[in-house]
């Protein structure tokens, strides 16, 4: 697929089948993270990658999204590195940078993937799941694995509606 078709016919998947998902896969899914851009070159970002059931089963508690959760074969906590931080805004930018790019290869290897944010509520409790760094702040969680069902139809608002000054 051209990158044009990647970004248009990227979708949130919130159901997974049985099938697994290589270590293989996953690291080639954080490595295009990781080629995100960030200020200053601090890529401030870590990550977990989460498979044990049980793991899985604590974070599906912190979350309204707990069946999206434990059906995905894998969940990939995001965090940014406040210890490697120099401008919040910048680094949370870099951060939310790094999600879409490994959302945008998730889909262009034919897997499926949501990006969760409503367990940023219990952000503290995650990260004590995965590591006793109190230098990592949840971004995010993406859930990942092959698609069980495909994703919804949507529409984006048109140029007319987004573009506010061109001169």
């Amino acid at each position: 697929m051209d990158i044009f078709e990647i970004i248009k016919t990227r979708r949130s998947i919130r159901k997974f089948t049985e099938e697994p998902v290589s270590d293989k896969v996953i690291d080639r899914i954080i490595e295009a993270g990781t080629w995100a851009p960030s200020g200053l070159n601090n890529q401030p970002w870590k990550f977990a990658v989460i498979r044990d059931r049980d793991i899985k089963n604590s974070i599906a508690g912190l979350t309204h999204y707990g069946r999206i959760v434990r059906s995905a074969h894998a969940l990939i906590a995001v965090f940014l590195d406040t210890g490697e931080s120099y401008d919040r805004t910048k680094d949370a930018q870099a951060v939310g940078a790094c999600i879409q790019n490994m959302l945008l290869s998730i889909h262009a290897l034919g897997l499926g993937a949501v990006w969760l944010g409503e367990i940023l509520k219990n952000k503290e409790n995650v990260r004590v799941l995965v590591s006793d760094s109190p230098d990592l702040e949840l971004m995010a969680v993406i859930a990942l694995g092959h698609g069980a069902a495909e994703g919804g139809k949507v529409t984006r608002k048109g140029l007319d509606q987004t573009v506010i000054f061109r001169k």
